[in-house]
């Protein structure tokens, strides 16, 4: 087994000498060993929990939480916005949660190509690819506002069916779990084998109508998308068809749709990191509500 000094972990963690070593003598890392004053530690070794800032972190997202809660209350006391104003806030949006999920994955087409393309026009040296992207996308939020509208159960059958429009670049691939391993370049974990993928998320969606009775549905809808993301049950369209499954949950029990950011990215993958290296889920939940709360902020500031 190859190990690592103190210092060195201090560096790839992020965390100072003293503080890893505290670590060491409280054997809180696994597979450290001990040569005279030397602790010795894996390289494949997991950061530790930091209970310190987890606790900070738990009190602090429990605080958003129920300003997202009064908020929410606040919001529904006023009087509704008119239907050419929800329309015009929902446009904007629709150009800037496409731009923000498709730039994301990698698309290349700016804000406002994103919105030339939305109205039907072509940019000029720009593949098709990236242009059905858009307009997928586009096709699978309306599918996501019809779900709301006519409150469909959430099923597997549903999440397919995203899938499907979202990927409408690849006939092939569309609404289908993948049949081959894949890997998340410069992610920590490993998605599961191909005939993992069904079972898992058959019971990823059996186990969410139980966290959303026990928890937050902020909350819960963010473990879903770690869980969901994990599992990365397509081969291509998985964190764009992710992020459409929390808008559809939110509008679904009254929140705004919520659009991660491109600019936001390193903080989002950050917060898979955590999850899948660390098991806390917090960074992810915390993203997830500031959205939330944003959004009942900008709603709020329009009608008082």
């Amino acid at each position: 087994m190859e190990y690592m000094k103190v210092s060195e972990a201090a560096v790839k963690w992020g965390l100072s000498a003293r503080r890893v070593r505290i670590l060491c003598e409280e054997n809180r890392i696994e597979g450290v060993t001990r040569k005279g004053k030397l602790y010795m530690i894996p390289v494949d070794a997991t950061k530790p929990q930091d209970g310190r800032n987890t606790a900070k972190s738990r009190i602090r997202l429990k605080k958003l939480l129920e300003e997202i809660d009064k908020n929410l209350e606040k919001l529904s006391t006023l009087p509704p916005l008119t239907q050419g104003e929800v329309e015009r806030l929902r446009d904007e949006f629709l150009i800037e949660f496409t731009y923000n999920s498709n730039a994301i994955e990698g698309n290349t087409l700016t804000l406002q190509e994103t919105a030339m393309v939305l109205e039907g026009v072509t940019i000029d040296q720009k593949p098709l690819k990236e242009h059905l992207e858009i307009i997928g996308h586009r096709d699978a939020f309306k599918y996501v506002e019809s779900l709301v509208s006519e409150k469909q159960e959430f099923s597997a059958y549903i999440i397919k069916s995203i899938h499907s429009l979202v990927l409408m670049d690849r006939a092939e691939d569309r609404g289908v779990y993948r049949r081959i391993p894949v890997r998340i370049m410069g992610a920590f974990y490993e998605p599961p084998q191909p005939y993992l993928v069904e079972p898992m998320m058959n019971e990823l969606i059996n186990n969410h109508a139980d966290r959303r009775a026990k928890m937050h549905l902020v909350e819960a809808v963010a473990l879903f998308h770690l869980d969901f993301e994990g599992i990365h049950p397509f081969i291509d369209g998985n964190g764009r068809t992710g992020r459409l499954i929390i808008n559809l949950e939110l509008m679904q029990n009254g929140y705004p749709a919520i659009d991660v950011k491109f600019a936001d990215r390193k903080k989002y993958y950050q917060a898979f990191d955590e999850y899948y290296r660390n098991q806390n889920e917090l960074p992810m939940v915390e993203m997830v509500a500031g959205y939330v709360n944003e959004r009942l902020e900008q709603y709020l500031k329009i009608l008082i």
